[in-house]
């Protein structure tokens, strides 16, 4: 008698690019910090309650530090996948510094990477954030502003029926 195979749980993330972001992004900045440590937690928790496969859009921000701290989790636990779907070729040609370094190392460490156009073009971004919202059980949103490219995907996932966890930059509490 053979078992069934189920389809493993799927996390997608989605967030807001580092400008948007407490302290612009700087890890220097307390509440940027604090922000990395609620999304840490939140991966965490997904891990825990099952999920084994994460997809990143590769976006600079929020997708980038969701890649890497899932590729840290994956030490401990060598049952998750990291996804990394790409919404076009060249999308890595424009980033310089840390966040052109993040990008290959990310890359090179996903289980799988997959390419949704050749080139650019003006709805590439929002097919990419269809195809991991399509592909998953959940999303892990971080937001301040709905009227985004995050608000957007969010309203997706509730219209799909998955669950979306919102980290809210508006309801962040300031640390002293």
């Amino acid at each position: 008698m053979t078992g069934s195979l189920q389809r493993p749980l799927c996390v997608c993330f989605s967030g807001h690019r580092p400008e948007r972001l407490p302290g612009n992004g700087d890890f220097s900045d307390l509440g940027f910090r604090h922000l990395l440590s609620i999304l840490y937690l939140e991966i965490e928790d997904s891990i825990n309650a099952g999920y084994t496969v994460f997809y990143t859009g590769m976006a600079r921000g929020i997708d980038m530090w969701a890649a890497k701290i899932v590729l840290e989790k994956r030490i401990h636990h060598p049952e998750i996948k990291l996804v990394c779907v790409i919404p076009y070729k060249t999308q890595n040609e424009s980033l310089t510094g840390a966040d052109k370094w993040d990008y290959s190392y990310i890359t090179d460490l996903a289980d799988e990477v997959i390419c949704l156009s050749d080139k650019y073009h003006p709805d590439c971004m929002r097919k990419r954030n269809m195809y991991m919202v399509d592909h998953s059980d959940k999303l892990i949103a971080v937001m301040g502003n709905p009227r985004s490219g995050t608000g957007m995907t969010v309203n997706l996932a509730k219209k799909k029926g998955i669950a979306a966890r919102v980290i809210n930059l508006n309801s962040l509490k300031p640390l002293l």
